[in-house]
């Protein structure tokens, strides 16, 4: 159903037209990051624990999610060392990091340590910095290096950690969309007064279709709100209540989900950081209602899809 959606969605935007090379090679890339992004939102996360006993087998297993370059680059002449070293490099030393060097006692709940910031480090930072963009070097493909390394933090902090209360499930529930339609609302004065306010949002008269809008919401969900809720919600701010209140778990996630637009346009978008901030504190609030990424991903995705829409 996925791969459905996304084949939908692509062909809606032309990905396929502009990429270059056989489209088998971009369909194959693709399913090959997806099953797992969509596996661990049915319980693969629990099965693999299971499977995967040895520590060893644990660390390296991720590895295994360079295939997608490696499926991608090779028959189109566009293989890359550094980029083949990183996108298997990086989920490995997440594991390890994650693996070797965090404890806890026998049967108590994960807490907030060392190693859990700096696996959010390896695997933010390059994203926010666009190091790998060149990875898959068409425009169309720049959200195929976030799918990878959302993949290596799904392995790592479900797999590896054994963290709970993530809320990465893909099963929907009707609370989802009237929590994350909620805050959605909550959000709008903030969002629409404050981009006013600070010139960083115009009203456009635009009337897409149906089809348009729901093709725009289906792939931004996929590919933009998930992931960055996933780490921002389900990991950071899950973790960070563990060590702090949950007022200021909040405002903390919220502020580095917010720097981590800092980028966005210009060299630093001053407008865009406070105005993610300030939508970082509402998604934190869908999520935190049942701990489910999906109602903060309903409320993060239609956020996008109306500014890139009619206020962009």
């Amino acid at each position: 159903m996925l791969l459905v959606a996304i084949w939908f969605a692509a062909a809606h935007f032309h990905v396929l037209e502009t990429t270059g090379g056989s489209r088998s090679t971009f369909v194959a890339s693709f399913a090959l990051l997806a099953a797992p992004f969509w596996a661990f939102g049915f319980g693969a996360a629990s099965r693999l624990r299971r499977a995967l006993s040895a520590s060893w087998a644990r660390v390296l297993a991720p590895g295994l999610l360079v295939s997608s370059y490696l499926v991608f680059s090779l028959p189109r002449g566009e293989f890359q060392w550094r980029y083949c070293v990183a996108l298997a490099g990086i989920p490995i030393a997440v594991a390890a990091l994650l693996e070797f060097l965090t404890s806890e006692p026998s049967g108590s709940r994960v807490t907030l340590q060392w190693p859990d910031l700096v696996s959010l480090a390896i695997l933010g930072v390059p994203i926010v910095m666009r190091w790998l963009h060149g990875a898959y070097p068409h425009p169309a493909l720049s959200a195929m290096p976030k799918l990878l390394l959302t993949d290596a933090a799904l392995y790592g902090f479900l797999v590896v950690r054994g963290l709970e209360d993530v809320g990465y499930d893909f099963r929907p529930r009707w609370r989802d969309l009237a929590i994350g339609l909620r805050e959605l609302v909550f959000f709008a004065p903030f969002g629409i007064g404050g981009g006013f306010l600070l010139h960083f949002i115009g009203f456009h008269r635009l009337t897409p279709s149906l089809w348009e809008f729901c093709a725009g919401w289906i792939t931004t969900f996929i590919l933009i709100a998930i992931p960055e809720e996933l780490f921002f919600r389900g990991i950071l701010l899950n973790l960070l209540e563990r060590r702090m209140g949950p007022r200021s778990a909040l405002l903390i996630s919220a502020v580095v989900f917010g720097f981590s637009h800092f980028n966005k346009r210009v060299a630093f978008n001053w407008r865009y950081v406070i105005l993610a901030t300030v939508a970082g504190i509402f998604y934190g609030r869908a999520w935190r209602n049942r701990r489910r990424l999906f109602t903060s991903g309903i409320t993060h995705a239609t956020v996008d899809v109306i500014w890139g829409t009619w206020f962009k």
